[in-house]
């Protein structure tokens, strides 16, 4: 079947890594919680030959519309929503799978068009929305939250040394009317100079942002267990994160289900993280940040 631009446009990261931990076999069931464009999907499919044991979730419409056109005239069930939501009625309706995947984070879709509001790079709305049906955009942090409020989600989910300097900048300058003026804001308050710098100066900023607006670490935090409770005797459980708080639930977590003992819950199977080959970070720069981390379903639970 060919395959059209939309389904092209987010390279999947790790590709080769995430086969290798889920280690996919003929007849096997597939959750996919963040599935975006199913180019993980798709190369698991391809071994499992069980449309009709694959679930795909993204809260992206978009990314919706591409998965029905992708999986068209197949089994696959495709769940426009949240992953939590989705964790909490496939458990309460009893479902479990051999292997479940979470790749978080912002797909390449999402951030090369500027109407979606994810990039500093681009001029566009103060967006930020996965799913364009929740009310809550970035535009309110911006534009209406307090100092102190404004402050401590860019500390506490960008890790940015100078929060509060950028909101008193950012309150000072509104009504702020796009992510270019954030962007510059930003850049003036924290004294940027683009030769010297890895990397823009309202990466932690906008990251920030993006995590207020979409719930993303109280998604995770929640989710987590529900994904464990998902698995079969045996299964495997993949997360992809971009970023250290995501990272450092998802190691504390496995971590804590872990261990030595007999009666443990999960078996690692990522000691550390798994990043990126230099090869593939060379085709696709969004896998530089990318730590995977793998465990199974222990057999003696």
């Amino acid at each position: 079947m060919p395959k059209s631009k939309d389904e092209f446009a987010h390279q999947p990261v790790l590709i080769q890594e995430v086969i290798d931990c889920l280690q996919p076999r003929l007849g096997q069931s597939y959750l996919d919680l963040t599935a975006g464009y199913g180019g993980h999907s798709q190369v698991v499919l391809d071994t499992t030959k069980a449309p009709g044991e694959t679930v795909l979730v993204d809260r992206d419409e978009q990314a919706i519309a591409a998965l029905k056109k992708r999986f068209a005239g197949s089994a696959v069930q495709i769940r426009h929503s949240d992953y939590l939501s989705a964790l909490q009625a496939l458990y309460d309706s009893n479902k479990r799978f051999d292997m479940i995947l979470a790749d978080l984070g912002v797909s390449s879709p999402h951030l090369d068009d500027a109407r979606r509001g994810f990039s500093f790079n681009l001029p566009g709305p103060l967006d930020m929305r996965m799913d364009r049906t929740q009310e809550v955009q970035a535009a309110h942090y911006v534009n209406e939250a307090s100092e102190a409020e404004l402050t401590e989600i860019l500390r506490k989910y960008g890790e940015e040394p100078k929060a509060g300097a950028i909101a008193r900048a950012v309150i000072s300058s509104r009504p702020v009317e796009d992510t270019a003026q954030l962007a510059t804001i930003i850049a003036k308050t924290i004294g940027w100079r683009a030769r010297r710098a890895k990397t823009h100066p309202a990466t932690k900023s906008f990251q920030a942002l993006r995590l207020a607006v979409n719930d993303e670490l109280a998604q995770l935090e929640q989710g987590l267990p529900l994904m464990v409770g998902l698995l079969k005797t045996g299964g495997r459980l993949a997360i992809i994160s971009f970023h250290s708080l995501e990272d450092r639930l998802v190691k504390q977590f496995l971590a804590d289900k872990a261990g030595n003992r007999y009666d443990t819950e999960l078996i690692l199977l990522t000691k550390k993280p798994i990043t990126a080959s230099r090869e593939e970070i060379v085709s696709n720069p969004r896998a530089r940040s990318a730590k995977l981390r793998a465990a199974a379903k222990n057999k003696n639970q």
